[in-house]
């Protein structure tokens, strides 16, 4: 096992274009951690730089304290998994599992004693007879991963594994992945863009845009306190809802209602005039009652749409945009490959409420529970109070 610093790593391509920007990341050693991002931030190539399959424009990879720029990948002792398994069709399991050992030479007493244990972490002791075209999505991929094990490394590197299995399979395979690092307690570096992979998997996640660190921290950490917009609107599902927000005599005037915000908060928002604010699904309740905060914010709505899942349920609400509102979010919106984020308030509702299309509700949420941002550089204004 091992640790990997990554110090000022930057990839250029010909065209001067930089892949990935300035990258600092300190993995420790046993540590899992997960690089996710939407496509094209350059996740996977970090991943190929600091195995040796893609060289390193500027700055300095370290492995074991050991520079490792220069290594070939074969010297780096690092095992990939990648999406497409990479497995040899006409050889068997075992011979698949075997082949690095066999590239090394080892006795073939050690070669089936290191097999056999890796088949049975794994459970697939009776189909080492069997070819891959035989195997299941999910079996091929635990094949990929008995490569990896039996080769001593000092990480594993994954790189979209689960990306071609069914959404069932891709929960289980989670968890098999997840409880194999923990047994081994070998370091793993993970490249995804499911954000699900990242939340229930890393010991921590670096988040990137464009090729530059966002946020590293750990799950909950990024969940919420996101330093950013791109982070905020990145990590959740549903995702985070933006409002657009003038702040006018020590008030902020959402599309929705308006409101004095705590003390604090409003020092962070300073002389600002617009801000947008964040506020995740789950953050607002019905009112029904009793239970309110002493500072709770309400306002009421109609429902457009509801989806209702049995063990969660889902509200939209239409508002209109006010005249004027930034652009803020249309970049964030590419950058998100999602689709626009504003004109609709998501909010999680208790599944037992009877609640439908064209309903008017009631709702309310805590103002500390929102986060402010700034509209021209996205940051996160409130971080840390409350």
């Amino acid at each position: 096992m091992a640790d990997i610093t990554l110090q000022n790593v930057v990839k250029r391509y010909g065209d001067g274009f930089p892949a990935v920007n300035d990258v600092s990341l300190d993995i420790a050693d046993g540590e899992f951690m997960i690089l996710v991002g939407p496509s094209g931030c350059g996740k996977s190539t970090l991943l190929r730089m600091i195995v040796g399959l893609e060289d390193i424009t500027e700055g300095e990879v370290t492995i074991a304290g050991e520079r490792v720029n220069e290594k070939a990948p074969k010297d780096r002792n690092l095992a990939m998994v990648f999406q497409n398994y990479a497995l040899y069709p006409h050889l068997t399991v075992f011979e698949n599992i075997a082949f690095p050992l066999r590239l090394r030479h080892q006795p073939d007493e050690e070669v089936r004693r290191k097999v056999e244990e890796a088949a049975e972490t794994l459970e697939l002791t009776e189909h080492l007879d069997r070819r891959p075209s035989n195997l299941s999505g999910g079996q091929r991929q635990r094949v990929a991963m008995g490569r990896a094990i039996v080769r001593d490394a000092s990480a594993f590197l994954f790189d979209e594994p689960l990306s071609n299995l069914d959404a069932k399979l891709r929960g289980q395979m989670r968890t098999e992945i997840l409880r194999l690092q923990r047994r081994l307690g070998i370091t793993t570096v993970y490249v995804t863009h499911d954000q699900v992979e990242a939340m229930t998997l890393g010991d921590r996640v670096a988040l990137l845009r464009r090729g530059e660190l966002q946020q590293v921290a750990a799950p909950r950490a990024l969940y919420e306190e996101p330093v950013n917009m791109f982070v905020a609107g990145f990590i959740g599902s549903p995702p985070m809802n933006f409002l657009p927000a003038v702040v006018e005599g020590g008030e902020l005037r959402l599309p929705v209602v308006g409101f004095r915000p705590p003390d604090d908060v409003l020092a962070r928002v300073g002389d600002r005039s617009r801000v947008m604010v964040g506020l995740r699904p789950e953050r607002f309740t019905t009112v029904t009652g009793d239970g309110a905060g002493p500072d709770d914010v309400e306002f009421e709505a109609e429902v457009d749409v509801v989806e209702w899942l049995g063990n969660e349920q889902y509200a939209y609400l239409p508002y209109d945009e006010p005249e004027g509102a930034d652009t803020t979010l249309e970049e964030l919106e590419r950058d998100l490959d999602s689709e626009r984020l504003r004109s609709q308030l998501v909010v999680a509702l208790d599944p037992a409420d009877a609640i439908a299309s064209g309903d008017r509700i009631r709702l309310r949420f805590d103002p500390r529970s929102m986060h402010v941002f700034d509209v021209e550089t996205g940051e996160n204004l409130t971080l840390g109070v409350g």
